[in-house]
């Protein structure tokens, strides 16, 4: 059993970073043309996340599962994970591949020794690269200074964004100084989203700190069942329910995928793009679950609409993979190699654990009753 969430499992920020981050947050300013913000992704109406299998980024009309394309020339190519506790201690990579993540003292990014300095945390350095995708934030090259930069190098369109938002007095004044760069915007961002988004003092962890009328005889029963003949923490370990690794599930494929650089087939080969080694293939981050209850859909792709959907799926992967079809005006056509790819990676490099095809449907409810005790009071 793991250790509660608390606190103290956090680092401690003044008032006035974490205002300035609320207020960048919400603030379109930090996109190329000023149409979409932090929140659209991850709107905590819905769970810190967006409701949607695959987001729409820039371009994009509308809030949530009323989300429109608008001008946005694709879906996002993974599901927009939702906040929670990612500004804790514990955690160590980000991203569903893992492509910024801790080693020591040093973060390791896409950016590689561009990365700014002055960044105080992981997440700060998260936080700068969802701006300058061109689908997410920063928009077409052709329609802004920002979306422009980018294609000089990430350096150059973090400088534009900082000049963008050092334009105006309100964040000089909240960040208590004549000029902002890049670095004290990420970190401000982390601050907010570290001291907004936490689950600490939800009935799990109540439970653990010794309230056992905390969980129903239910969610005691999921819990057990979580614990032990489920095998769901053999990978959902530690306070975070996580233990941050990378697994391939043979989740079915979704949307335009994260195609790699040069690959001409829309697919996504998980961390397998962030290492080049082939057992990574189609492997991705084992998800928190704090909050879990809140953050549908489920899989790096939001294949999953429901929590039984998800815990199923891992009752028998390949069935699963199978028996899947594509939902109509989300999909793209993914040819038989590709579909014989996942499955071979599947059955080369087998999950750690799998949910035993035994279980019953009782159990399954039990499992999703436990799995509601992981949301925070608020």
């Amino acid at each position: 059993m793991p250790k509660p969430l608390v606190a103290g499992d956090f680092a401690t920020f003044s008032e006035q970073e974490v205002a300035l981050g609320r207020a960048l947050f919400f603030d379109p300013v930090l996109s190329g043309n000023r149409n979409i913000s932090c929140a659209t992704c991850h709107n905590p109406a819905y769970g810190g996340s967006d409701g949607l299998a695959l987001g729409i980024g820039a371009g994009g009309t509308g809030q949530g599962t009323d989300r429109q394309m608008g001008q946005a020339l694709q879906r996002q190519a993974r599901n927009a994970p939702a906040l929670w506790d990612l500004g804790a201690h514990q955690v160590r990579r980000l991203f569903h591949d893992g492509r910024v993540e801790q080693q020591g003292a040093v973060i390791r990014s896409p950016a590689g020794e561009h990365l700014p300095e002055g960044l105080k945390s992981l997440l700060a350095a998260q936080v700068l690269f969802p701006l300058i995708a061109h689908t997410e934030m920063a928009g077409p090259p052709e329609s802004n200074e920002i979306a422009a930069a980018v294609l000089k190098g990430a350096p150059d369109a973090w400088g534009a964004i900082a000049k963008r938002v050092g334009a105006v007095a309100s964040y000089r004044q909240l960040a208590g100084q004549a000029e902002i760069d890049i670095a004290g915007i990420a970190n401000a961002l982390a601050a907010y989203i570290s001291t907004t988004f936490r689950t600490n003092g939800s009935d799990f962890d109540r439970y653990l700190a010794g309230e056992r009328s905390a969980l129903d005889a239910d969610q005691r029963a999921g819990m057990a069942l979580f614990y032990g003949a489920a095998q769901c923490s053999q990978c959902h370990s530690g306070p975070l329910l996580s233990d941050q690794a990378f697994h391939n599930l043979a989740v079915p494929p979704l949307g335009p995928g994260r195609t790699r650089r040069f690959d001409p087939v829309a697919r996504d080969t998980g961390r397998l793009a962030v290492t080049d080694r082939i057992e990574d293939s189609y492997r991705f981050r084992t998800p928190f679950l704090r909050n879990v209850a809140q953050t549908a859909p489920y899989g790096h792709n939001g294949v999953f609409p429901t929590l039984n959907a998800v815990i199923r799926h891992h009752m028998n992967p390949l069935e699963s993979l199978d028996s899947f079809s594509v939902p109509e005006g989300i999909g793209h056509y993914v040819d038989a190699t590709e579909l014989r790819r996942r499955r071979a990676a599947f059955e080369a490099y087998p999950p750690k654990a799998q949910v035993p095809t035994t279980l019953s449907q009782r159990q399954v409810e039990q499992l999703i009753r436990f799995l509601n005790s992981l949301s925070a009071p608020q």
